[in-house]
C-alpha cells in the first residue's frame, strides 16, 4: 500500500487552519496544487475528508476520526526527517569505532575530546580489540571506522596510512641500560622481557628481530594488554618492548622510554574504512578529523626538487 504523505500533510494543515488558503500558504504551495493533494487523497480512500462551502472548509465525520491518527502521522515524519537533517547538517548521531588498545591510551583521548567540542552529544561506542580483530570487525559492519597496525591487506577495506610508531625500549630508571640514549637488539640478550600475546602485532615484530639476532626470550610474564605490561615495569617486574604511541615521557614515574635501533623497527598506523559502505555524517566528521591530526601533506614537486639539491 502507497502512503501518500502529501495528501495526509495537506488535509492536516486544512483542516487546522480552516481553509486552503492559509493552508496553502504554510505549505508554500498554490491553493490549486493544495486541493489536488487533497482530492487525490480522498479518491484513493474512496471517503470525502472536507467539506468546501464558498466561505470555509469543515472536516466531514469521517474527517474529524482520521485526524488524530492523520496529525500523529505528519508529526512523526516530521521529526524523522528532522533528525536526518541534523545528521546531515551537524553530523549528529552515534557509530562505532573499532581501535587496537595501544592507541587507546594518548591517541585517542585526544581525538575523541576535539571530536566532542565539533559534535557535542554524539555517542562513540568503542570497540578495542587485536589489530585482526578491528579488520574484521569493520569488514563484518560491526564497526564504521578502525585504527589497526599494517596486516594484510583485504580489496574491500580502504586502509589510510597515519604514522609510524617505532618500538621502544621501556625499562625502570634502576635498570642496568636506563641510562643510555638508545639500546640495540643486541642488548636484549640481558633483559628480562615482559612479553604481549603473540596474537598482539607487536609481538610479531618483536620475535622476528630477536629471532634475527639469535637471541631468546629471557621472561617469564607474557601478557595480553601494552598497558599491563607497562603497570609490570613500573612495578620492578621486568622490562619491555612496545609501541612508542603506548607511553609518553614522563606518563610514569621511575619509567624510561629509550630508542631501540639496529634496526629500527616500526609498525604502520592506518586508518580503516569500508570500500562499498557510505560513512554515517557521525562517523565521517571523526574519519575527517583523524586524518586532519594525522596526515602530513604531501611535498610539492618544487619543494621535492628543493630537498634533493
Amino acid at each position: 500500500m502507497k502512503i501518500d504523505f502529501d495528501g495526509i500533510q495537506a488535509f492536516v494543515v486544512t483542516a487546522e487552519l480552516g481553509g486552503f488558503n492559509k493552508a496553502a500558504d504554510q505549505l508554500h504551495i498554490t491553493q490549486t496544487a493544495l486541493t489536488r493533494r487533497v482530492q487525490k487523497l480522498e479518491a484513493y480512500l474512496g471517503l470525502k475528508l472536507l467539506d468546501r462551502t464558498t466561505r470555509r472548509v469543515e472536516m466531514t465525520a469521517v474527517g474529524r476520526d482520521f485526524l488524530p491518527q492523520a496529525r500523529a502521522i505528519v508529526n512523526k515524519m516530521t521529526s524523522a526527517v528532522g533528525r536526518l537533517k541534523d545528521m546531515s547538517q551537524y553530523a549528529k548521531g552515534n557509530f562505532t569505532l573499532a581501535c587496537v588498545p595501544s592507541m587507546a591510551a594518548h591517541m585517542l583521548p585526544q581525538l575523541i575530546r576535539q571530536y566532542a567540542d565539533v559534535c557535542p552529544g554524539n555517542r562513540i561506542r568503542l570497540l578495542d580489540a587485536a589489530s585482526y580483530e578491528v579488520r574484521q570487525a569493520v569488514l563484518n559492519h560491526q564497526a564504521e571506522i578502525g585504527i589497526a597496525v599494517n596486516g594484510e591487506t583485504h580489496p574491500d577495506l580502504i586502509e589510510t596510512p597515519l604514522f609510524d610508531d617505532p618500538l621502544v625500549f621501556i625499562c625502570r630508571d634502576t635498570h642496568p641500560l636506563q641510562g643510555k640514549d638508545a639500546v640495540t637488539w643486541a642488548d636484549m640478550r640481558e633483559a628480562d622481557l615482559i612479553v604481549v600475546s603473540n596474537f598482539m602485532a607487536t609481538r610479531v615484530f618483536m620475535d622476528y628481530q630477536l629471532a634475527k639476532h639469535g637471541i631468546r626470550l629471557n621472561g617469564n610474564y607474557e601478557v595480553q594488554h601494552h598497558a599491563t605490561a607497562i603497570n609490570l615495569v613500573a612495578a620492578g617486574v621486568g622490562c619491555a618492548i612496545l609501541p612508542s604511541s603506548t607511553l609518553l615521557d614522563g606518563d610514569r614515574a621511575h619509567v624510561r622510554k629509550i630508542t631501540l635501533t639496529g634496526p629500527v623497527v616500526k609498525r604502520k598506523v592506518a586508518l580503516l574504512r569500508h570500500k562499498n559502505t557510505s560513512l554515517s555524517p557521525a562517523a565521517h566528521a571523526f574519519y575527517e578529523l583523524i586524518q586532519k591530526a594525522h596526515l602530513k601533506p604531501k611535498a610539492s614537486k618544487a619543494q621535492l626538487m628543493r630537498k634533493s639539491k
